[in-house]
């Protein structure tokens, strides 16, 4: 008998919560893109009138070399490249407004505050590329999104974001787009 009631009460706990997770709604706009998907992708798009995929891939690894970039992977049959580079972090700004907070912690009796821990220390810069034929097959698309991963003092990661300055990108497009008609012009 009292199996049977243990067996009753857990099929009573499924059945519930089934019907209850059932209830569940996907909120309204879930698969929506926000407001600045598009200024997004505009700024970190180019097309180029060619079809020929490996030039560009070629030109593509070449740029991000000549901006300091490492080659993590480069696959020409499928038109991406991703890069990677380390960087120093470090503010001036940052670390001695950290000090100052240190000091007044001190100050204030709490010593054991550290702010100066939190400071950035370095940072790896990634760069993702892709590259694909263009919908009517007369020019290719290319792609690029640049992230960051920044450490902290005590080496733990401190922030991950898609960099979206608009500066970086067009810097990048300039250098892809004299290195296109350099190898188109074969100098």
């Amino acid at each position: 008998m009292k199996t049977y009631c243990r067996v009753s009460a857990i099929l009573l706990c499924l059945f519930l919560l089934f019907v209850v997770s059932g209830c569940a709604q996907i909120p309204k706009g879930f698969l929506k893109p926000s407001e600045t998907a598009m200024e997004k992708r505009q700024l970190q798009m180019k097309q180029y009138d060619t079809q020929d995929e490996i030039k560009i891939i070629s030109s593509v690894a070449g740029v991000l070399q000549d901006l300091g970039f490492t080659l993590d992977e480069s696959e020409s049959g499928l038109g991406l490249v991703s890069a990677s580079k380390r960087a120093d972090a470090t503010s001036t700004g940052q670390q001695v407004g950290a000090f100052l907070l240190d000091m007044l912690a001190a100050l204030g009796g709490n010593g054991s505050a550290s702010a100066t821990k939190n400071c950035d220390k370095e940072q790896l810069v990634k760069a993702s590329v892709i590259s694909k034929l263009s919908i009517d097959k007369t020019k290719i698309v290319v792609r690029v999104t640049f992230q960051r991963i920044v450490w902290n003092m005590e080496n733990k990661i401190k922030l991950v974001e898609t960099i979206d300055d608009p500066v970086i990108y067009q810097k990048f497009y300039d250098a892809l787009s004299k290195a296109i008609f350099l190898e188109a012009q074969q100098i």
